[in-house]
Formats: C-alpha cells, sequence, structure tokens
C-alpha cells in the first residue's frame, strides 16, 4: 500500500498576502514567520523593488494535520468558475434547523473578513445543506 503524501493547495491571485491572511482568518490556520533578518512581512516586502513585493505568502495548520497553502501572484484575474474548491466542514454530525443556523452564523462571520454569500443549497435526500461562497478575491467556497 502506498504511504499517504504530504500535498500544498496552491491559489494564484493578485494580493497574495491578503488572500492568504483571510484564509488563515477562516480556518484558523498561522502566517509563516517572516525571513530571517525582518521583524515583520511588511519589513521584508519594503526592502524588496516593487514587483517584487507580495508575490508570495502561505499559511500552515499550526496542528500539522492539513495541507500547507501557498498563494502566488498571477498577472490574469479569475474569469471563470474554480474547476477546484475547498469545503470548509463546519456543520458536521449536525442536521436541518440546527445545521443551517451554523453555517448561517460562520458565513456572517466569514463576509465581515471580506467573503460573499452566493447562495443557500438546502438539503434534499441526496445532500446535506451547504453555503456557496466566494473568498475576497473570488474563489468559490462551500460551508457545509
Amino acid at each position: 500500500m502506498p504511504s499517504i503524501k504530504k500535498f500544498q493547495v496552491t491559489f494564484d491571485c493578485a494580493r497574495p498576502e491578503r488572500v492568504a491572511r483571510f484564509w488563515c482568518e477562516v480556518l484558523g490556520y498561522e502566517p509563516p514567520a517572516p525571513p530571517d533578518g525582518f521583524d515583520s512581512w511588511d519589513a521584508y516586502n519594503s526592502g524588496l523593488p516593487e514587483a517584487e513585493r507580495d508575490t508570495w505568502f502561505a499559511c500552515t495548520d499550526p496542528t500539522g494535520e492539513g495541507p500547507r497553502l501557498y498563494f502566488q501572484r498571477v498577472p490574469e484575474g479569475k474569469v471563470v468558475k474554480n474547476r477546484l474548491h475547498l469545503d470548509v466542514r463546519v456543520g458536521t454530525g449536525l442536521v436541518g434547523a440546527e445545521r443551517l443556523a451554523v453555517l448561517e452564523a460562520e458565513s456572517a462571520r466569514l463576509a465581515a473578513l471580506g467573503a460573499t454569500q452566493q447562495r443557500v443549497l438546502l438539503a434534499d435526500e441526496e445532500n446535506e445543506s451547504c453555503i456557496v461562497m466566494q473568498d475576497v478575491e473570488g474563489n468559490e467556497f462551500c460551508l457545509d
């Protein structure tokens, strides 16, 4: 049997640090320490030529269990629906009105961070309720 591999999820974006810090708040992840010799990311970036500032950022699960998230600046904007998206599991084990209340509360918390709610999908015989959201740069994700 093959061993389980560690992996990271990479996001293309316009402002890597902004998007990474959003996802840190969503998932309880932590940004990395600034590079050696710098007391902050602002200090690091201010020492770079403007074209090289905010070209990447990353965040990690402090427990070491979840994947590393890596954010890289790309010149083009997002134009179509994601082919891959994250499902943020906040209502696990809950059903009905209790589940929907937890999802709505988390949606409100994330909206305060800059996310936007797109639509609520209510449970049917095959699927649980979920809320489709977009992050601060329009990347879709689901609360379920």
